[in-house]
């Protein structure tokens, strides 16, 4: 089931075109400011994007200037007030990707979002990261390769980093127990050992620092948690 994200603020509009799609199977978030959208792309990481362009607290060219910050696959379509259509390039460049005129029809919709899903499912990177890697902020993990890569530059992790950082990612938001780890990683809790974790730890945060939406945060006494 594919998860769309609706970012419109004709409250009416938004109702009806949510209804519809979940009718029509897919998993609907909805908001109706741009700041509150962004906010709800970053928490749920939709397949796809529907957003109009003018919005109150921030509109849709600026929402689709910070998603491509940290998001280059994620298909954007925009929904234009037909006064509105010379922004549409504008919109292109800040890497937009459809575009419809209100009033549009549900089944316009649906084909646009469905052709844009099957466009991306065919990428190279969407591939990539159906094969194996993850997003963590701006960052794409490859457990099987043992990468994080952002942009053009890939850091190849240890087998150690790798190991957790994946146990990390599979509890991101959670705490992840530092006694746990150092029983499947090293088969002892003591202090020498838990010392060793804490570089990698270290390491890891260097790793990750340009994404400073990207976290790991000590949990004293208990372990770790890994926040984006």
């Amino acid at each position: 089931m594919a998860k769309v994200l609706l970012i419109e603020d004709e409250w009416q509009l938004g109702q009806i075109v949510k209804d519809s799609l979940e009718t029509r199977g897919f998993e609907m978030l909805y908001a109706s400011d741009g700041r509150e959208g962004l906010r709800l792309y970053q928490q749920e990481r939709p397949d796809v994007v529907v957003l109009d362009i003018m919005m109150p607290n921030m509109d849709g060219f600026s929402v689709t200037a910070e998603i491509r910050k940290q998001d280059k696959f994620t298909p954007i379509i925009f929904l234009t007030a037909k006064s509105q259509t010379a922004d549409v390039v504008k919109g292109f460049e800040l890497g937009g990707n459809d575009y419809l005129k209100k009033p549009f029809s549900m089944d316009e919709l649906i084909v646009r979002i469905k052709a844009l899903l099957k466009r991306f499912s065919d990428h190279p990177a969407v591939r990539e990261m159906e094969e194996g890697s993850v997003m963590i902020g701006q960052y794409i993990f490859n457990y099987a390769k043992q990468t994080l890569s952002r942009n053009n530059t890939t850091e190849f992790l240890s087998h150690r980093e790798a190991e957790i950082l994946r146990r990390l990612y599979d509890n991101k938001n959670e705490v992840m127990e530092r006694k746990t780890v150092l029983m499947d990683l090293w088969g002892d809790d003591n202090f020498f050992n838990a010392r060793s974790m804490d570089v990698f730890i270290t390491k890891l945060r260097r790793y990750l620092k340009e994404d400073t939406r990207v976290q790991i945060v000590n949990i004293r006494g208990v372990g770790y948690k890994l926040i984006f």
